[in-house]
């Protein structure tokens, strides 16, 4: 029998765990654990609350989460509850599947201010992420900057325009629902260092901008390459810069502009005491297609900032780190003998949800060619003892199913669900 720990409940961890399913057959058992009592990681907390399809995943995840082989340890602390050397005396296999969830550092000055806030923080708060649903940022400010070129920076230009009508049908949590429908920013100005060709926006979300009730996106035709330039680009992205292009031939006709800035290199935020406007180089192309400056600054009004520029994963005690790439140090997904990371935390973040079924499966045969026989460890019998003797709280999958019936109950007319925005909430939902 093997006897394997995964780190995180999000995409990675569930992909790695149906691989190893597949390759390990009944004679595995797989903990997945998360500190969260809520599982399902990015597809909860990061995907947009109005990308309901993207969500529907999880509907996966849970077939996988109810078979004999697999299950749900959630509520636990790894390094708190649990140290990764103990989980490594305990498993024949510890992969680490935490992703990336911090925010990557907006290093200029003025970074602090009250008013700039990073996507990972914003996205928690619109989505109940505990961690963030008690960010109080400034969205009735009539000028926001929204730092980045790609599909984060669009869904926070997006749910910062969007209407009440608009929210129906989402899970977007009340405090932020509530927050952005009585909001009336005037200007969103989302600012990027290098052109519309070098956007990694897709077409499906840059064509949702220009469907929204009280908002224009604008472009600046000066700032898009002659049209012929377009043939080199592949057809998806093609598609994307198409979108740019007629948004270049629209006018502002609705209460909210959503600009785009390109060839704009943040520098500062200044503002008194708060942010209020965001300094920007004007940049160019060099020879290798990177944003330089040209020594042109100028001010952009923003009274909130949301900076879109990338994730780190945090990192864990007894896990050696990569500081320069956000990342846990590894070599194609070993750390250390008997300890892996996958996805996120693998390779950083970049990629889809669906890259990360590829991605676990990689980690599962490593696994399996590493460790072709288990060693008779304790595994879940002994991680249960551990945490019952310090008192965790733990919540298995079929305690979710019950905190997901009430949130489901909770939901306002339309909508999927009402989250929870706390862990004692959730706990005491588990609980009856």
């Amino acid at each position: 029998m093997h006897h394997i720990a995964i780190i995180g409940s999000g995409p990675a961890g569930y992909y790695t765990a149906e691989a190893c399913q597949q390759l390990f057959g009944d004679s595995v058992h797989v903990d997945i654990i998360d500190r969260s009592p809520a599982p399902f990681g990015l597809i909860r907390n990061g995907v947009a609350p109005d990308h309901q399809t993207i969500k529907g995943v999880s509907h996966r995840y849970e077939a996988i989460a109810l078979s004999d082989t697999v299950r749900f340890c959630g509520h636990v602390s790894v390094g708190q509850d649990v140290t990764i050397p103990e989980l490594l005396d305990m498993y024949d296999a510890v992969v680490l599947a935490t992703g990336a969830p911090s925010d990557a550092s907006l290093d200029i000055p003025g970074a602090d201010l009250p008013g700039v806030i990073g996507s990972a923080a914003f996205v928690g708060w619109y989505n109940g992420h505990p961690d963030h649903a008690g960010l109080t940022p400034d969205v009735d400010g009539k000028a926001i900057a929204v730092i980045g070129n790609g599909n984060v920076a669009l869904d926070v230009a997006r749910i910062l325009a969007k209407s009440a009508r608009e929210f129906e049908g989402s899970d977007i949590v009340a405090h932020a629902r509530e927050a952005l429908t009585h909001a009336q920013p005037r200007r969103i100005t989302i600012v990027g260092r290098r052109g519309p060709h070098q956007v990694t926006m897709t077409n499906k979300e840059l064509g949702e901008l220009g469907k929204l009730d009280r908002a224009s996106p604008l472009v600046s035709p000066a700032d898009l390459p002659p049209i012929e330039e377009d043939a080199v680009l592949d057809p998806s992205h093609r598609k994307s810069v198409a979108h740019l292009r007629e948004f270049a031939l629209s006018r502002a006709t609705k209460p909210i502009t959503i600009e785009f800035d390109f060839f704009a290199i943040p520098v500062a935020v200044e503002g008194n005491g708060k942010a209020e406007r965001l300094i920007v180089e004007r940049s160019t192309l060099d020879a290798d297609g990177h944003g330089v400056g040209t020594g042109e600054r100028y001010a952009i009004p923003a009274d909130l900032v949301v900076s879109c520029i990338g994730y780190r994963t945090p990192p864990i005690a007894d896990v050696p780190y990569d500081e320069g790439l956000g990342r846990f140090a590894n070599q194609d997904g070993l750390i250390a003998p008997g300890l892996y990371c996958v996805g996120w935390a693998r390779r950083g973040p970049t990629g889809t949800i669906g890259t990360n079924k590829p991605d676990g499966f990689m980690i599962a045969e490593r696994i399996a060619a590493d460790i072709p026989q288990g060693a008779g460890k304790a595994g879940r019998a002994g991680l249960d003892r551990l945490l019952s003797d310090r008192g965790v709280d733990v919540v298995t999958f079929h305690d979710w199913q019950k905190i997901d019936q009430v949130e489901i109950d909770r939901a306002r007319n339309g909508a999927p669900r009402e989250k929870f925005v706390d862990v004692d909430s959730m706990i005491a939902a588990k609980n009856g």
